[in-house]
């Protein structure tokens, strides 16, 4: 029978190092080997594959070679998008902060864990496609932006009010979570407002590593950025930051500059708190419309990106000092 050795040398050197537990099965030349494919996105890995057989298949005495994949569980890290109430614009900076982090290096997905509530289909321009099943998983839809995205908006049908119990909307979670992510190391989960039954589920079963509070700035929804705050401080989430949304309002016709919701309260707020205070995002028809029309203003040039891309910043170096630890 063909000597194994050199035979596994020549598996190493067409892997990258990546094979091991080389063997002959049978006197017949049936070769077995297992390749670790960690790491690689899918679409590398069936080239990888075709590669090592083809290679193992020149030498003499190799009839057959059985390739078996095996990758370890990546541990994601997941960033934590929140706000106490509704309505104060969490969903479209989740988005945004995915997109500008995308733009900045970081290899980043983006859940809708907004269970009864998704909107980032819209936002993302990705309403209508349905994700599809790569194994026992659902493989997360791609966009123009490069974020591959899950939600549950791309589930149901378009309009349909997901009327599910809280074990329903914590094993929905989960799905979309424990995805084939390939390549992906970091994802943007947007919750939905409020500490309920699906903050909990993702706070136990996926521990974020850290978390973004967005609030407007008027003491109210502050109030409720609090409350959420507090929730993720008791289950020892860190607070990445604060971000302050709809933060002043520039007039069209004049450019005169007016507060609707207050200025400032926000930024006080997280001095209070000693969290760190992310930025400001202005309330803009330029950024609504954009939204509305699924073009996230950080994946473009125009100034209504800025804010976004400067929260991104922040938190992409919250990332690094944290894998640097």
């Amino acid at each position: 029978m063909t000597d194994i050795a050199p035979l596994a040398s020549i598996a190493t050197d067409l892997s990258g190092g990546r094979s091991s537990g080389l063997r002959f099965l049978d006197e017949q030349g049936t070769l077995a080997i297992v390749l670790d494919v960690t790491g690689l996105a899918e679409a590398e890995r069936k080239p990888l594959e075709d590669k090592l057989r083809a290679g193992l298949l020149a030498r003499p005495g190799v009839t057959e070679v059985r390739v078996a994949m095996t990758a370890e569980k990546k541990a994601l890290t997941i960033i934590a998008v929140g706000s106490g109430k509704g309505g104060v614009g969490k969903s479209t900076l989740a988005a945004n902060l995915a997109v500008a982090l995308r733009r900045q290096g970081v290899k980043v997905g983006l859940v809708d864990a907004d269970i009864y509530g998704p909107s980032q289909p819209r936002l993302m321009d990705s309403e209508g496609v349905k994700p599809e099943a790569r194994g026992s998983k659902l493989a997360p839809v791609p966009n123009a932006y490069g974020v591959p995205m899950l939600s549950t908006g791309q589930i149901a049908a378009p309009g349909q009010a997901i009327a599910w119990r809280g074990p329903m909307a914590g094993k929905a979670l989960e799905q979309l979570v424990d995805a084939s992510w390939g390549d992906i190391d970091t994802l943007v989960v947007d919750l939905p407002p409020g500490t309920g039954d699906v903050q909990l589920t993702m706070i136990q079963r996926h521990k974020p590593a850290g978390a973004v509070i967005v609030s407007t700035p008027q003491d109210l929804a502050l109030m409720d950025a609090t409350r959420a705050i507090s929730l993720f401080e008791q289950a020892e989430v860190p607070i990445i930051g604060l971000v302050e949304n709809m933060a002043g309002y520039a007039c069209p016709h004049c450019g005169e500059v007016s507060d609707p919701f207050g200025c400032g309260g926000a930024e006080a707020a997280a001095q209070t708190m000693n969290i760190d205070f992310l930025g400001r995002v202005p309330l803009s028809m330029g950024i609504r419309l954009a939204s509305d029309g699924g073009v996230p203003p950080a994946a473009g040039t125009d100034p209504a990106g800025e804010p976004f891309h400067a929260i991104a910043a922040k938190v992409a170096a919250w990332l690094a000092a944290r894998k640097g630890k």
